[in-house]
């Protein structure tokens, strides 16, 4: 069984979360200390709250008072609700928090159902718990309650150098752990100098990211979101935070990848690529043989398209020297203008200039970040957030904007359009 603790300050946020659960149907109230659960389960979470503060001091030094713990069984165990609730309660006398007011929810979102415990870490003269070594403590209690209960030992997951990338899929469940280790690899594994070259690299395994800027409260805030990319391209519900998944996805983690890739990309990465697209390109008499030549070479290509068809992006992703690169950092003959040139008496589909057409044919059209907006993201704070605190939605979302990315390729389209029409000529297709 595994335990994965949080300790965060916001309450609102953590029963918030937990009470989306029982409105979609994917969880339920399995018991609660101190806190008043109605017998039809439907709870308040303002009323929650209020029963949470009357065992809390008013004021107090402790900033992160709150715990929000998820116990993970093996997905082979089969529990009851009794044995849930059980095993929740014997695991927090085991912390020391058996006596503080809590509720236990069951999540069903996903197959391997499991337990979420939102629960306070001071007592009512204001007086932190004991939370010295709380993940050894916890490990230690989680190993005394598998032998007890005769369950099988579910360890973390962990990603090394050879784990396979997969692309997301949503209708899989647990997206947030999908997420979280797609972009744990691609962080690891790929080197790219823009977000715009980031992003393609994304959208081939479901993904894509926004940058985030704007004000909450007086301060300024940049960060950037998550999105699941259905099978056309567009983003499936919410976006996931940074926050949400771990500080090596936040912005600055993602900037501090591009300084790095600047400087570990070398001229012989760069020249293997070149090589193999060039002759992936000179042996093919459409765009559709080019894709496929260097799919044989084990490069994916990433096109983005106008609204009129016309290709104005174009990033190769080298699955051999794991390099990510625009078109035109590999030559003006590589570059999206070129390969529109090229290619343009194909018979091309008009396309929305949302949508990207990658060589993996598991992975369809995904949406590019360039053409994307969005007005339903909450701000994130990756800046000072250190992967374990709450930052969920907020109000006033409608103060939020996203910030546009930088694509080479994109640019260099812009400005020529730009100088042809100051000089009073049509663009040449």
């Amino acid at each position: 069984m595994v335990a994965k603790i949080s300790v965060g300050s916001s309450l609102y946020g953590a029963l918030s979360y937990n009470g989306e659960k029982i409105n979609k149907e994917e969880g339920r109230v399995l018991c609660a200390n101190k806190i008043y659960v109605p017998p039809d389960g439907k709870i308040g979470i303002p009323e929650m709250v209020e029963d949470f503060k009357n065992y809390m001091p008013k004021t107090g030094r402790t900033k992160k008072p709150v715990l929000h713990i998820s116990l993970n069984p093996h997905p082979d165990d089969v529990l009851s609700d009794s044995d849930l609730a059980n095993i929740a309660r014997e695991y927090l006398d085991k912390l020391g928090f058996g006596e503080q007011p809590y509720i236990i929810y069951k999540h069903t979102d996903i197959e391997r159902h499991h337990i979420h415990i939102v629960t306070v870490n001071v007592d009512e003269q204001g007086k932190r718990l004991n939370m010295d070594f709380i993940h050894r403590r916890s490990k230690k209690a989680t190993t005394e309650i598998e032998e007890k209960y005769n369950l099988r030992k579910a360890e973390r997951q962990r990603l090394d150098p050879d784990t396979p990338l997969n692309k997301v899929d949503y209708n899989a469940g647990d997206a947030k752990r999908q997420v979280a280790n797609t972009v744990k690899l691609i962080m690891s594994r790929y080197s790219f100098q823009t977000m715009g070259e980031y992003n393609a690299v994304l959208s081939l395994y479901g993904l894509t990211s926004e940058e985030t800027n704007g004000r909450v409260n007086g301060r300024e805030y940049h960060g950037i979101v998550y999105s699941v990319l259905d099978e056309n391209g567009r983003k499936i519900d919410n976006p996931f935070k940074a926050s949400r998944l771990g500080k090596f996805s936040s912005l600055n983690a993602v900037h501090e990848k591009i300084n790095r890739s600047e400087q570990n990309i070398t001229h012989e990465a760069v020249a293997k690529t070149r090589r193999r697209v060039a002759q992936s390109l000179n042996e093919s008499h459409s765009k559709e043989e080019f894709i496929a030549a260097l799919k044989e070479r084990n490069i994916d290509l990433v096109l983005r398209y106008t609204d009129e068809g016309r290709i104005y992006g174009a990033t190769f992703i080298d699955h051999d020297t794991h390099t990510v690169l625009n078109g035109s950092r590999l030559g003006r003959e590589y570059a999206a203008n070129a390969l529109n040139e090229r290619f343009s008496g194909d018979n091309e589909v008009c396309r929305t200039p949302d949508i990207v057409e990658p060589t993996n044919p598991d992975n369809e059209t995904n949406q590019s970040q360039e053409q994307q907006t969005s007005t339903n993201t909450a701000p994130t704070q990756q800046h000072q957030d250190s992967g374990n605190d709450y930052d969920y939605s907020l109000p006033g979302l409608d103060l939020f904007q996203l910030s546009p990315t930088v694509d080479a390729d994109e640019e260099d389209f812009k400005r020529r359009m730009k100088r042809k029409k100051k000089r009073g000529q049509r663009p040449k297709f």
